[in-house]
């Protein structure tokens, strides 16, 4: 009987692998703890999002994750980088979640999915696709029903991707998060159950949550599902709050713990005390509640794709490029400090037998001496064809979504007087006849300056940048970009406009000639070429440009400011080769750049004031 029962075992065994079937395990809610194959699992989990580090890099975060303690990766998906364009999803490189998830799996990572179409995160329009904006009558985050085809379509595609990897179906998903702090936002239960019903449709049975900070979470929870509390971490409270709001129970789950924090562009870098940290970590992991670090890693908001917070107190504060946040893991995937003191705590509550890995060496950096910047490429050289109309169109009329609009109209009159622009978004600089005669910032609220024109038929030029659309707040739903209403001269209309369209999605359609030395400032692309024999991970020296965005061997590195506190931008080995590379820097205030070099380390705590 016994070998005629290990064969009909082996028999099962053989049959499943040849079916393809998968083994799976059971995920679920105890009373005071998470049980995973119906044994107490606490989630020690720390928040990473695939598009913020190159994919090359993703399983060596991983790793990283694992020695320092964690058992469970955090992370959004951004729905506008996977779905850039209305109907054409893009589930390749650096946005494909689903390798993501899976890499996790192979380095023994569990992970908590967050793909909740609004993801807040410092991102652009808080992951919602600018292309929603198009149509002026449509809410986001709204039971309107236009919005939620949108949001119905995507979530169906992300199914596709995403729930063959439930822990369910033999994957390492363990939850889903369907909402992403509504209570900051409003309080409507409907609309929260209609993102329930979205996600079972989608494929997503695993279990499901929300979260929210402390003060709204009553607005935000949706009642029957785990209710997460966001940046609390005192035991009793957070025990106390979860227990309000789901039935008198458990388990209790930090969705998101602030060892640190974001930047935002004329603001000093954030950070927070290690020591203090560590010791509040270890508070909440002796009482058994859950937690999840926000962020472990945050990488870089590289492109166009960094957000910005307005409230109505608080004027607009876009955010850096530099995502690094103070967290365990620096910006290029060092350990700092706070990672081997969070490490400490992690090791001594680890099950009986169970030993860390060692920590991974740190990646080599260089530093590379002066790259001439030796061609160049003005803007206005190269303004394309233009939309024209007699008053000027904000982006998405133009159906752009980031980058650079340049409006052009001619001032018939030698006129003089107040130049105002009404509504702009978010940063512009003004030429008459290609001489710059101001900059406006929406940080300091400026929309107006004086003018004068002392010739008849003078062209004026108003180049506009989107700074980053809001992320969070009220003013999510206000979020169209460029001139978004009107021009005035004097108090009297501007008409007769030729808008030209520049996304910078890639650099074709620049033709470079020597650089020369400029009289005047002016919008500029510099490039140049270097030779390496090695790589390494590297920072380009931006102290003594303007504003602007870098490209290198073809990736959009991501945004510099001269006001800080971000300094450099951080360039990953991975996208450097040996032999030669290519740079080109665009700066939209400052002229007659020759050359840039690199460090091999960051500055990010350096404010420069006007």
């Amino acid at each position: 009987m016994k070998k005629h029962a290990l064969l009909v075992f082996a028999l099962a065994i053989l049959a499943n692998i040849c079916l393809g079937q998968k083994a799976t395990h059971t995920f679920a809610l105890g009373d005071s703890t998470f049980l995973l194959d119906n044994k107490p699992f606490q989630i020690i989990s720390g928040e990473m999002h695939c598009t913020r580090i190159p994919r090359a890099y993703w399983r060596a975060r991983m790793q990283m994750a694992k020695a320092m303690g964690l058992n469970t990766i955090g992370t959004y998906v951004f729905w506008n980088a996977e779905e850039p364009e209305e109907g054409k999803f893009d589930f390749t490189g650096n946005n494909d979640i689903a390798e993501f998830v899976r890499i996790a799996k192979e380095e023994g990572l569990w992970v908590v999915l967050r793909p909740s179409p609004y993801a807040c995160a410092e991102w652009e329009f808080g992951g919602y696709p600018w292309w929603l904006l198009k149509d002026k009558s449509l809410k986001v985050r709204s039971k309107d029903p236009k919005f939620l085809k949108y949001y119905h379509d995507y979530i169906m595609q992300l199914g596709k991707q995403l729930s063959p990897l439930l822990v369910t179906n033999g994957g390492n998903i363990l939850m889903v998060q369907i909402e992403n702090e509504y209570g900051s936002y409003s309080d409507d239960k409907d609309y929260l159950d209609i993102n329930r019903k979205i996600f079972r449709e989608g494929g997503f049975s695993s279990l499901l949550f929300t979260c929210d900070g402390p003060s709204q979470m009553p607005r935000g929870y949706l009642p029957g599902y785990l209710p997460a509390v966001n940046g609390l971490d005192n035991p009793k409270e957070v025990k106390t709050l979860i227990n309000k709001y789901h039935d008198g129970k458990g388990p209790y789950y930090i969705a998101e713990w602030y060892p640190g924090w974001f930047d935002s562009w004329g603001s000093p870098h954030n950070g927070s005390n290690a020591d203090d940290d560590a010791k509040k970590l270890d508070t909440v992991l002796s009482a058994g509640i859950s937690i999840n670090l926000y962020m472990f890693h945050g990488g870089t908001t590289r492109g166009f794709m960094n957000g910005a917070n307005m409230s109505k107190t608080d004027p607009y504060a876009p955010q850096t490029a530099s995502y690094d946040y103070d967290a365990p893991l620096d910006e290029a995937g060092n350990p700092a400090p706070k990672f081997f003191k969070f490490r400490e705590v992690i090791e001594k509550h680890l099950p009986p037998g169970q030993k860390l890995p060692p920590v991974p060496a740190k990646t080599p950096a260089i530093a590379i001496k002066q790259i001439k910047l030796n061609q160049k490429a003005s803007l206005f050289s190269h303004p394309g064809q233009p939309v024209i109309n007699q008053v000027p169109l904000c982006f998405e009329d133009l159906n752009q979504g980031y980058g650079f609009v340049l409006y052009r109209t001619t001032l018939k009159n030698a006129t003089s007087g107040l130049l105002k622009i009404t509504e702009m978004r978010d940063f512009a600089t003004v030429y008459i006849d290609g001489k710059r005669v101001g900059v406006l910032d929406r940080r300091l609220k400026q929309d107006s300056l004086q003018i004068s024109s002392p010739d008849a038929n003078a062209v004026l030029d108003i180049l506009v940048e989107n700074n980053g659309r809001i992320n969070y707040g009220p003013f999510l739903i206000d979020n169209r970009q460029g001139i978004t209403d009107k021009v005035t001269l004097g108090g009297s209309d501007l008409t007769g406009w030729k808008m030209y369209r520049f996304p910078f999605t890639s650099l074709s359609g620049f033709t470079f000639s020597r650089n020369k030395p400029n009289d005047h400032p002016e919008p500029v692309l510099f490039k140049g070429t270097f030779t390496l024999t090695k790589t390494g991970d590297t920072y380009l020296d931006m102290r003594g440009f303007g504003k602007g965005f870098v490209f290198l061997n073809g990736h959009n590195l991501g945004k510099y400011w001269y006001i800080g506190p971000q300094q450099t931008i951080y360039v990953p080995a991975c996208w450097l080769k040996k032999g030669i590379n290519q740079i080109t820097v665009f700066d939209e205030l400052k002229s007659n750049h020759a050359s840039i070099t690199t460090l091999d380390h960051p500055l990010l705590n350096e404010v420069v004031k006007d």
